[in-house]
């Protein structure tokens, strides 16, 4: 099952979430960025060109052309690969972990994933960015010395910078997720104790059946 809804960017750009659903324990986010327009493209290219054309005019050099030409296409190649983000994804497995991947403009990903028993919970937390306040998503790493601390807060969706709304929709479903898992791993813990009391009763029984053998003897 998959749907799409549209939001917005903090800067008020189209932003494009597609949730999959694999499983009520397996559900993945994909969060499409906006993507470089001409007219941003060419305002960079023109002012690089125009600067160095001032600079030929006053040196008379002609190897400033040059290196702007090359300055500009080594610029651009390293924003598609290792600055410009297309897609974000989060997937999420209650009995695996999370895994984020970052899918860059030049073809690049970069993956990380986090263990599920590392995960404390995931939080809608605030910071201050160019002068006003917004809201991001984050995971809370558990502190492997306390049990009740937290190690780690790991930032989602850094560069799509999706609005408030967004986040409240991808933090209900892991939420859903998490509580899914919390419950399985509870009904588990709590087999496990019902199997080890039945046989401390059949081992504690079985005792007495051989002290009782012995006595007849």
């Amino acid at each position: 099952m998959e749907d799409e809804q549209s939001f917005s960017d903090i800067c008020g750009g189209r932003l494009a979430l597609q949730r999959r659903f694999y499983s009520p324990s397996c559900l993945e986010f994909s969060l499409s960025c906006p993507r470089i327009t001409l007219r941003s493209l060419t305002a960079v290219t023109c002012t690089v060109w125009l600067a160095a054309y001032g600079l030929f005019t006053l040196c008379e050099n002609s190897m400033i052309l040059s290196a702007a030409i090359f300055i500009t296409l080594l610029g651009l190649l390293g924003y598609l690969h290792f600055v410009k983000i297309d897609h974000e994804t989060l997937l999420i497995i209650d009995s695996l972990g999370i895994q984020m991947t970052s899918s860059y403009a030049s073809g690049k990903e970069s993956t990380t994933f986090i263990e599920m028993g590392q995960v404390n919970d995931v939080v809608i937390n605030e910071a201050i960015y160019m002068q006003k306040v917004i809201y991001y998503l984050c995971i809370l790493l558990k502190d492997p010395v306390e049990p009740h601390g937290i190690s780690q807060v790991v930032p989602l969706f850094q560069s799509a910078k999706p609005r408030l709304d967004c986040l409240i929709e991808v933090y209900r479903s892991c939420q859903d997720i998490l509580a899914h898992q919390k419950a399985t791993s509870t009904s588990l813990e709590g087999g496990d104790r019902i199997i080890s009391a039945s046989n401390r009763r059949s081992h504690s029984g079985m005792g007495a059946y051989w002290h009782r053998q012995e006595d007849k003897r």
